[in-house]
């Protein structure tokens, strides 16, 4: 799959996610199998693009190319230009918002509100591709409602104003993230447009993403919620679609090295007060993969302190370790 003069292999992408897809997190999933990655969200309004929440994560330093910004907005003029000031700023490629269902974002008719209205989507594509110096890709849902289903429609348009490459999530947005992500639609968008495309929502298991796949046709997948759990997923589902033995999990050690060198990253890069709650997501996805004893989980999401929190980490591994040495 390929943009521009980036190559991604297989076309195995992180999906953009607000509060998850930060610096650190995009290094592990690169590390671990991912070839294109998304950093979060960021407002278009002239005025939150200095704020210290917009510069994290606009933090792409010792990254890799490319370095792909999303931008999110429902002013035409606020996005072309928040899309020329990040190209500017040493961002390859350019990422347009309409898939968030976020309340507060779609209040403001962004996100995936803009999928209501294809003609002003359009608008915005023409307005910000003009102009990027950069590559401009878009992720969308596939529509506003079931009732609503417009995401080949809005496709068309995108590609007629020189989009590079899209990614279909297969949910509607009235549906947030409930229910089951339905694959026809992208399928229709492939049919309907001849830029990349990536199929995007419940991609969980190398399994299912050969599914999907071929569900689909769709250039690449995209993956979300299932990565914030298992991260190794990129590199069991690059082998499977290379028609290669799938690597099992990573044992207890691995895993606990995988883990705590994040943690610690995060602390790095946020300081040790807002890394430690940032962390604490990280420890909550942890707790659904192996769950824990009440008071063990407890422990380990009220954590203060960044050396406490690694220490908790530590010895609940440790104890992992010992009770299946006695299975």
């Amino acid at each position: 799959m390929q943009i521009d003069r980036f190559v991604f292999a297989q076309g195995l992408a992180l999906a953009p996610m607000a509060g998850v897809t930060d610096r650190v997190f995009r290094k592990h999933c690169r590390v671990l199998g991912a070839a294109m990655t998304t950093g979060e969200m960021v407002s278009s309004q002239p005025g939150l693009r200095a704020t210290r929440k917009s510069m994290k994560r606009l933090d792409f330093s010792g990254e890799p190319s490319p370095r792909i910004v999303q931008i999110a907005g429902g002013d035409a003029g606020d996005l072309a230009e928040a899309a020329r000031v990040n190209a500017d700023a040493g961002a390859d490629i350019i990422d347009i918002n309409f898939g968030c269902p976020a309340k507060k974002v779609c209040r403001k008719a962004a996100g995936s509100a803009l999928m209501a209205d294809a003609d002003r989507a359009a608008h915005i594509f023409e307005a910000v591709v003009a102009a990027s110096p950069v590559p401009v890709t878009l992720k969308m849902r596939t529509g506003v409602s079931a009732d609503r289903i417009n995401a080949p429609r809005i496709a068309r348009y995108a590609e007629q104003a020189g989009i590079a490459a899209l990614a279909v999530h297969g949910r509607t947005r009235d549906q947030h993230y409930q229910g089951i992500a339905e694959y026809d639609t992208i399928a229709a968008v492939k049919a309907a447009v001849s830029i990349p495309v990536w199929a995007n929502g419940d991609i969980d298991s190398p399994a299912k993403a050969l599914a999907v796949k071929q569900a689909t046709g769709a250039d690449g997948l995209m993956i979300g919620r299932a990565a914030c759990r298992r991260p190794w997923l990129f590199g069991q589902i690059a082998a499977a679609l290379a028609g290669r033995g799938v690597p099992a999990a990573p044992d207890l050690a691995t895993e606990c090295e995988w883990l705590l060198g994040l943690i610690e990253q995060i602390h790095d890069f946020y300081g040790e007060d807002q890394g430690v709650r940032i962390a604490r997501k990280h420890i909550a996805w942890l707790l659904e993969r192996r769950p824990a004893h009440i008071a063990t989980a407890t422990a380990l999401m009220q954590a203060e302190g960044a050396v406490r929190q690694r220490r908790l980490i530590d010895g609940y591994f440790a104890a992992a370790a010992a009770a299946a040495a006695r299975v």
